[in-house]
């Protein structure tokens, strides 16, 4: 273990509590609100709404089927879905009956589920569809474990196993249909809040993903501290599109929810996610760097294909909501700014805003892996107040937050309630809270080199507090580059400026033990080939497009561009195209997108080379 520095900043005290576990928090909304609508679900079109009676009676029968599977205290189920209401109920009743939840990513492959379910010993699978269930069948003489499968849509499925381990969620549900609130009431309340209530796997960007075991105390106190700090309420809505088995989706959609009791919206998802943020409009999202990313690459290329009305409009209200952006930040914008941004609402920013699904946005959050700082002024100079977030699975991404009233752009905030923050004496980044998680399931050494006697979590990230407490994080511990120069390079804040294009869709930053840096980059396929298709280049596959001389030009005159504002030793001086999307199939990215940057230089080494041929 790294040696503790001295120096650190703790958060306010938590001042709110709730009940001990998620499924009582789950009882109370159920009896003090009953009608109050919870949840909805977009099906064929259709929004179909959940009272949180609705919730909690799903829930208590799903609960009392799972019980009636054999499911009881410590025994883990495993959830194989898109987001969904039932992927909820399943969660909260396992949780109710002292079990632990598995979620895994819907888009993972068959040898990845395989690993996982026999990882954790899964005694029941839940898998959404026909497509799920056929992963399942490809690999189910090697998870000798599973004892059972629930599926939630057994559409396309022309027969259920006739060895019984198939079933659907109707026949669970008919299992449980005698269930009562005071059924789920009881079984909460014999959960020892001390246990634990889900394992979330890491992505594993640098080997076999680990299982963050989570307790009921972590995720009861991560809703605190959430609804601490957002102004949300039961007027409140947000939509659930990240998936639920990732930390972050489980913190609003779940978490969050029940602790403050807004409205989850769980739309079709996949390419109806742009249009189902417009149809929601939401009043509190989190968005991912990609999503940002990719919302601010859309009103740039609809732009540049606009009037010159529109486009005057555009450059002029943008410029001056940078300037309002900044004041909004430091706390108000007064009169004057005031007046200035009505007459910007009307020509510009409402419309805008209304096409990107944030017209009603009152809180709006940025996390899960950095992001270049112009995305974030683009926001705010629409009025859209988007704060930085940082946490990890570990820590039930509870660690910092930008505070409302004092927004520093760069920073990512201050400990969040209830947690403090260390440097240590190698810039390691260390966490201490409620939301510090168990370990790693039947992992302990990887548990010790990542927890220590004192509770403090070595993140693996590397930053900085300022004087106010702000945290600034530099990258990942692992991923610093050392030239052979020996100077330490950020590579994470230069593929954060490389990513701001519209045409830039991935940058890998090469250069550890090189004399100079160099990158990969990969192009965003929809907009490099609208590009393409107004020059009247002719192209077919992404390879052939990315190979283009003239695509080529396109992202060499933006590599220039980024490279003028960094320092020399910074700059890249060669990069390459990818002639591929990165995929997860291919265990080049994880199944947030993360790169796993050790597969993608081994893959593409040659390429990386080529870069480096003849450097004197």
């Amino acid at each position: 273990m790294t040696d503790i520095a001295v120096t650190g900043v703790a958060g306010p005290a938590l001042e709110g509590e709730l009940e001990p576990t998620l499924p009582a928090v789950l009882v109370r909304r159920a009896r003090d609100t009953p009608d109050a609508l919870a949840l909805r679900k977009k099906t064929l079109g259709r929004w179909k709404p959940y009272s949180w009676s609705d919730y909690a009676r799903r829930t208590a029968a799903v609960a009392s089927g799972l019980e009636k599977l054999g499911v009881g205290p410590g025994d883990r189920v495993a959830v194989l879905s898109e987001n969904r209401p039932g992927w909820v109920f399943v969660d909260l009743a396992v949780q109710a009956l002292g079990g632990v939840t598995v979620g895994v990513y819907p888009t993972s492959p068959p040898a990845e589920l395989e690993y996982l379910l026999n990882h954790c010993g899964a005694k029941v699978l839940v898998a959404e569809d026909e497509e799920q269930v056929d992963k399942f069948v490809e690999i189910r003489d090697r998870v000798p474990s599973v004892e059972k499968v629930v599926v939630l849509d057994p559409r396309g499925i022309r027969t259920m196993s006739t060895d019984g381990q198939l079933l659907t969620f109707a026949a669970l549900n008919a299992l449980g249909e005698d269930a009562t609130l005071d059924d789920l009431d009881r079984r909460a309340a014999a959960v020892d809040p001390a246990s634990a209530a889900i394992i979330v796997y890491t992505s594993g960007t640098t080997g076999p993903a680990k299982g963050a075991m989570l307790s009921h105390a972590n995720l009861t106190a991560a809703a605190v501290a959430a609804r601490e700090q957002f102004a949300v309420d039961g007027r409140s809505e947000v939509l659930s599109y990240l998936p639920l088995c990732h930390v972050a989706e489980r913190l609003i959609s779940v978490m969050g929810a029940l602790g403050s009791g807004y409205v989850v919206n769980f739309g079709e998802g996949g390419d109806a996610f742009a249009g189902e943020l417009r149809e929601v409009q939401p009043t509190f999202f989190l968005g991912v760097p990609r999503v940002w990313e990719k919302m601010m690459a859309s009103v740039e290329i609809r732009m540049a294909d606009a009037t010159w009305l529109k486009r005057a409009v555009y450059r002029h209200f943008t410029k001056r909501g940078a300037k309002l952006g900044a004041k909004r930040r430091r706390g108000g914008l007064g009169f004057g700014g005031s007046i200035s941004y009505a007459i910007g609402w009307v020509l510009l920013y409402r419309p805008l805003r209304q096409k990107l699904g944030l017209l009603r946005i009152k809180d709006a959050l940025s996390g899960a892996a950095p992001i270049a700082p112009q995305v974030l002024e683009f926001f705010w100079s629409l009025g859209v107040p988007v704060r930085e977030g940082y946490g990890q699975t570990e820590n039930t991404a509870q660690a910092t937050l930008t505070p409302e009233g004092d927004v520093r752009i760069g920073k990512v905030g201050r400990p969040v309630p209830g947690s403090e923050i260390r440097i240590a004496d190698d810039g390691e980044i260390l966490t201490r809270g409620p939301g510090t998680f168990m370990g790693y399931y039947a992992d302990p050494d990887a548990t010790a080199s990542t927890l220590d006697a004192d509770g403090w979590l070595h993140t693996g990230d590397v930053g900085d507090l300022d004087a106010d407490g702000y945290l600034t994080i530099s990258d990942r511990k692992k991923d610093i580059i050392i030239t052979a120069g020996g100077k330490n390079i950020s590579p994470s804040e230069i593929e954060n400026r490389l990513k701001v294009s519209p045409y830039v869709r991935e940058a890998i930053v090469i250069g550890d033990r090189r004399k100079y840096l160099s990158a990969l980059i990969g192009i965003e396929l929809d907009t490099v080939a609208n590009w393409a298709q107004q020059r009247r280049l002719v192209f077919t596959t992404y390879e052939d497009l990315s190979s283009k001389p003239e695509v080529v030009d396109l992202v060499r005159e933006w590599v220039d561009e980024v490279n003028r504002d960094l320092a020399q030793v910074e700059t890249i001086k060669a990069f390459r195209l990818l002639r591929k999307e990165l995929d997860q199939e291919d265990g080049e990215i994880t199944a947030t997108a993360k790169v796993k940057r050790t597969a993608v230089a081994a893959e593409f080494s040659d390429v990386i080379e080529s870069m480096y041929e003849g450097a004197s």
